[in-house]
């Protein structure tokens, strides 16, 4: 006996189902299974079988997908003491906390609703993130990633996922299928899981921009996310009441320079509004300053700028529309503005 075999045994009837199905040796120990019981239990033809090191599913048939998962952050996790399972807490009484690890990839898109992606049974793997430091190898079908950072999790049926643009990174950095890539990404936006400024930002960070494959895939996202962030834009003024305004124009000064495009533009107001969907790429500092000066030459003429980004449109419409609304209505107590040259883009 160590100072980690309980006195008695402990009961199981905490665990939720799942959870009853598939434990740690060191769980098992702890509800007083001896290591003799446990091979016993696990020999050839046995009831339990080894799913994973150091990981028994508690029964002979195949795991399901959930029993796959849990096993997989089972096997990932650090636990809270030697020995001893991370307790639940109170508010969920029947969840394990799982410390330092995270699904990712292909099995966390599958999880957020990912039409794209196999089901969760006919994956190889599931890949699972760790802290840089932790000393741990892939094994069966987990594949381990080490992150100097780990992602905030999303709670996905109850498991730990990492948030879509960063599961998107890890899919994608294993995949050379240019068309496979372009559906996960796609479906990303058209299925409003992530921006596609988000997304641009993972895969920067992962170094993939580098694969000629995933920068054509970057170029179709945002293509799309520009669409439909466009079609949100007109959305909101006609749902909303706002007066009607010349779409995709250019300005001028009379004889002079070009003072920049505009997604939507009321000339009687002199508001104009301009969608910001730049990417996080290396030149986003160059690209912002020239927003920023685009922005000041404008309001040097009168004009007012408002500038929306598609995250805005899709979680707060009406809150957009107050904010161009207010802009329109305030345009009365201005001072004129400079007469400019309106051409469609």
């Amino acid at each position: 006996m160590t100072h980690n075999t309980p006195l008695s045994p402990r009961p199981l009837r905490h665990l939720s189902e799942v959870h009853r199905r598939v434990l740690t040796a060191a769980q098992l120990r702890s509800h007083g299974v001896s290591t003799a019981e446990l091979n016993e239990q696990c020999r050839p033809g046995g009831p339990w079988q080894l799913l994973l090191p150091n990981v028994i599913l508690l029964h002979p048939g195949p795991a399901t997908s959930e029993e796959r998962l849990h096993g997989a952050l089972l096997y990932a996790a650090r636990e809270s003491a030697p020995g001893v399972p991370a307790q639940p807490s109170a508010d969920e009484p029947h969840r394990p906390v799982y410390a330092d690890a995270v699904i990712t990839g292909l099995a966390a898109l599958t999880l957020h609703g990912f039409s794209s992606t196999p089901p969760l049974l006919s994956l190889d793997r599931v890949d699972v993130l760790i802290p840089r430091l932790r000393r741990l190898r892939s094994a069966g079908y987990v594949r381990v990633l080490r992150t100097p950072s780990l992602p905030t999790p999303c709670a996905v049926t109850g498991l730990p996922v990492a948030p879509v643009p960063r599961a998107l990174a890890d899919a994608v950095a294993e995949l050379t299928d240019a068309a496979a890539v372009r559906r996960l990404l796609t479906e990303a936006v058209r299925a409003g899981h992530c921006e596609p400024a988000a997304v641009v930002r993972e895969l920067t960070n992962a170094k993939l921009l580098t694969r000629p494959h995933v920068v054509d895939a970057v170029d179709s996202l945002l293509a799309e996310g520009r669409a439909i962030a466009e079609d949100r834009l007109y959305r909101m003024v006609s749902e909303y009441g706002l007066p009607d305004p010349v779409w995709n124009v250019d300005l001028r000064l009379p004889g002079g320079p070009h003072l920049g495009g505009l997604d939507a533009y009321w000339p009687e107001q002199a508001v104009a509004v301009e969608l910001d969907t730049r990417a996080p790429r290396q030149d986003e500092d160059a690209l912002w300053s020239e927003y920023a000066r685009k922005r000041e030459h404008l309001e040097r003429l009168g004009i007012t700028v408002v500038y929306i980004t598609p995250k805005k449109l899709r979680e707060s419409l009406a809150q957009q529309a107050t904010v161009v609304r207010t802009a329109l209505m305030a345009s009365g107590d201005r001072d004129p503005a400079a007469y400019v040259v309106v051409l469609p883009r």
